[in-house]
């Protein structure tokens, strides 16, 4: 589980509206079931296009309403300033507020988002490689940023890499937040349906419990940081 899977549960848990800004096809969109091959429209692109407010796609109480991203945003991207200002105006409108899954690269509508954001959810894989890159990301983004580390995927804790993440959060004062296990069932899940959302039974399944704890427990984390951000 990475970016996209916190990103999506995190709008439905914050009644949020997932603004999709990654146009690769692993993406939330997808993920969504959206599929742009079957509309006549672009969601994203006609909105940032006619500077207008795009009318989120209804998640239908089972997954976070959905402003789709396209393939063709990869080279359609605004300046990084009118990337953030376009969110704070769609936030503002719509009167809700804005999970953004952005692409992983440091592109203007990535930096964009992160400018307007209130918090910056980062995903730490506890591995060499990955806390490397994190090191990096810290390095680039520090001063400022309301940034949170969530561990992910965690099937063991080494102490090590535990350590060393303690010291990016004590050298960048960053927070760490709640930890994500990993869940196998995610890697063969097919739903479009967030997996925060009770079936019709009213109940979340069993081998999805510890996730769904997990996951509210994140949600949390995120609205505290989110009102220390706006005192």
């Amino acid at each position: 589980m990475g970016k996209t899977e916190l990103a999506k549960e995190l709008a439905f848990l914050l009644g949020g509206v997932l603004v999709d800004l990654d146009w690769d096809e692993g993406g939330a969109t997808r993920a969504w079931g959206y599929r742009h091959e079957t509309r006549a429209t672009a969601p994203l692109l006609d909105a940032l296009e006619a500077g207008r407010v795009p009318r989120p796609l209804s998640g239908g109480g089972v997954r976070a309403d959905l402003i789709p991203s396209h393939p063709d945003f990869a080279i359609h991207q605004p300046p990084a300033d009118q990337m953030a200002s376009t969110l704070e105006k769609w936030s503002q409108s719509l009167g809700r507020p804005l999970v953004v899954d952005t692409h992983p690269g440091g592109v203007s509508s990535t930096m964009g988002a992160v400018a307007a954001a209130h918090v910056i959810v980062v995903p730490v894989n506890l591995e060499t490689r990955a806390l490397k890159a994190t090191e990096s990301m810290a390095k680039e983004l520090q001063g400022g940023y309301p940034l949170l580390f969530v561990i992910n995927r965690v099937e063991a804790a080494p102490e090590a890499e535990l350590r060393q993440l303690e010291k990016l959060s004590d050298t960048f004062d960053i927070p760490v937040g709640p930890v994500v296990s990993s869940h196998t069932f995610l890697k063969r899940r097919k739903l479009t349906m967030a997996v925060c959302a009770p079936g019709r039974s009213g109940e979340i399944p069993a081998r999805a419990a510890g996730f769904v704890e997990e996951m509210h427990e994140v949600a949390r984390s995120v609205l505290d940081l989110a009102l220390k951000a706006q005192q």
